[in-house]
């Protein structure tokens, strides 16, 4: 079976752990503000395509993310070496700190949890409409 939907907007990476102390005292880790919210907003796409029991058993993952185009690269030779697949993101984030806050907001959504998840295809593009294309196969 498969699943495919979009997550409308620019992608954002898993930003890391900020430290806090608690009212009592201890140091508390917690994820940063734009982190949090990207992971609301994956969970609340997502819900919309859930399957109506959370899938067991091996996940297949492949998802596109599409960043917007930097300035620098919006002139006409720029655009059309983006159209054609050759002028790509190569700088940071990364596409593993992308995966994260999206597998992090599948959770208990779409599947129990990511240790689920036994194979990834992860890319990234230039687009002028930003988002996450999201391709699960169980």
């Amino acid at each position: 079976m498969q699943l495919l939907f979009e997550i409308m907007g620019d992608p954002v990476a898993q930003g890391r752990p900020r430290a806090g102390k608690s009212f009592s005292g201890k140091t508390v880790l917690y994820d940063p503000a734009k982190s949090r919210d990207f992971k609301r907003y994956v969970r609340m796409v997502a819900a919309q395509h859930a399957p109506k029991e959370l899938i067991e058993g091996p996940i297949h993952l492949n998802v596109d993310f599409y960043r917007s185009i930097p300035k620098k690269y919006q002139t006409k030779p720029k655009l059309e070496l983006i159209e054609k697949g050759i002028l790509l993101p190569t700088t940071k984030p990364d596409v593993d700190n992308y995966i994260k806050g999206v597998k992090d907001g599948l959770n208990k959504v779409i599947w129990h949890d990511d240790s689920q998840v036994i194979s990834m295809n992860i890319r990234k593009f230039y687009s002028m409409v930003p988002r996450v294309v999201v391709h699960i196969t169980y």
